[in-house]
């Protein structure tokens, strides 16, 4: 039982969080299944809680838990090897079948203790986002496991039970474990594959901190601060990879205005209306440092790099006035060129709406009207209210924003696209009263 101070367990709890995906990435390759090395790692977490409050907190806590969970899987394999030759009786193929287990496991074994621990974490993260797993599967395993986040706080932050998240996690480790999936990092040209997965599901939870697809709150911080953290740790594991220092480029610069995107109440602003001096500079800089990187390095710019290069020209800006939306339309026609797609159209469109006019962005956005991809989508029709606004089509642009609101899943953003609606109403009314 844990019977540490407060303070003490505090103190644990904040090592572990920031310990735990070193600690299982490492027994991870030492026993070949997650789910061991996830009891192991817990092991040496209660081992902790006992030991720490009555010798004190070790030097090299990360160390010490790593050493503790290492132990714990040695023994068990060893025991394995003792147990197992008992039951050889059982079936004549035995042998061979365990003496082929035991060269494998002996490998793994002499691989993983000399293993780096750098390396084992980013194994770790090549092994949670497997595209053998749905999105879904990979994205809760990966803030499990890599992210720390517990069952109860990934079901939190996608609005699902707990239930539902700890069977997708064990799903994905039953998945895992029967395709006998290494934990390693592929080469080659598998390695380009699964980065892309990698990628994808880092950038997933951080768009789902950064605007909630659902909800009473327009941003999770929580998700956002896991989805840099992860970026960080992937950026300085693959100082080479373009759209790995783009996606961290990205995410900086995004990231930096969090605490403008929204008021006091909670109540959502929007880009052009925010206060440039809360953006947050130093998380700009290391973003600018990390999209430089990017630019340095060869070969062409994916989709990551390419949106990173988009957000600094919103962050350079100091302020709204001073966008070069011309630019930032270029690089939409580059980003269009190597990942198409009918959201990126939609956000082009609005880039040309500031650059040329609304009149050009209208003919633009209607054209995606009829686009299966944004059938449901809330902000197409949230644009086009936007852009008939600007016309003053008013009772038209009413009608958009009432249509978005409808489908918008996130309260927040509802109740600010039904004012939206509420103050074309308004204008429309005042217009036909002759008001001025």
């Amino acid at each position: 039982m844990n019977h540490a101070p407060p303070s003490v367990a505090k103190t644990i709890e904040a090592i572990w969080r920031i310990e735990a995906a070193k600690v299982v990435a490492v027994v991870a390759r030492l026993s070949g299944d997650l789910g061991l090395a996830e009891d192991f790692a817990q092991d040496a977490l209660v081992a902790a809680l006992e030991s720490w409050p009555r010798t004190g907190i070790p030097a090299n806590p990360g160390a010490w838990l790593t050493t503790t969970a290492r132990r714990r899987a040695l023994d068990r394999l060893r025991h394995e090897r003792i147990v197992a030759p008992k039951h050889s009786e059982l079936a004549a193929e035995w042998d061979a079948a365990h003496a082929e287990r035991e060269a494998e496991q002996r490998a793994r074994i002499d691989a993983a203790l000399d293993d780096d621990i750098g390396d084992s974490v980013l194994r770790l993260v090549f092994t949670a986002c497997h595209p053998l797993l749905s999105a879904p599967a990979r994205t809760a395993l990966t803030l499990k496991v890599v992210a720390g986040l517990s069952t109860a706080e990934i079901a939190r932050a996608y609005l699902k039970s707990e239930a539902t998240i700890a069977q997708r996690i064990v799903r994905a480790k039953r998945t895992l474990s029967e395709a006998h999936v290494a934990f390693e990092v592929p080469r080659g040209e598998a390695l380009g594959t699964r980065l892309t997965s990698v990628l994808e599901v880092i950038y997933l939870i951080f768009n789902e901190g950064y605007a909630a697809t659902a909800g009473d709150h327009w941003m999770r911080p929580a998700l956002c601060d896991e989805a840099l953290r992860l970026g960080q740790l992937l950026a300085q594991l693959l100082p080479d990879a373009v759209e790995v220092q783009g996606l961290a480029a990205l995410m900086d610069i995004q990231a930096s205005r969090l605490k403008a995107r929204v008021d006091a109440d909670g109540e959502p602003i929007l880009l052009l209306d925010q206060d440039r001096g809360r953006w947050d500079r130093p998380l700009i800089r290391r973003g600018l440092g990390a999209l430089a990187r990017a630019e340095a390095l060869p070969g062409p710019f994916g989709p990551y790099t390419l949106q990173a290069a988009i957000a600094a020209c919103h962050a350079r800006a100091t302020t709204a006035a001073a966008t070069d939306w011309s630019r930032i339309v270029a690089f939409y026609d580059a980003l269009m060129a190597v990942s198409p797609s009918p959201v990126v159209a939609l956000n082009r469109a609005v880039a040309v709406g500031m650059a040329f006019g609304p009149a050009a962005a209208l003919e633009l956005v209607d054209t995606l009207a009829q686009e299966p991809a944004l059938e449901g989508y809330h902000l197409l029709p949230s644009v086009r209210g936007d852009l008939l606004a600007k016309l003053e089509r008013v009772d038209e642009a009413r009608a958009e924003f009432q249509r978005a609101a409808d489908l918008a899943r996130n309260a927040r953003e509802r109740a600010l696209l039904y004012a939206r609606a509420a103050r074309c109403a308004a204008e429309a009314g005042a217009t036909t009263r002759g008001d001025k």
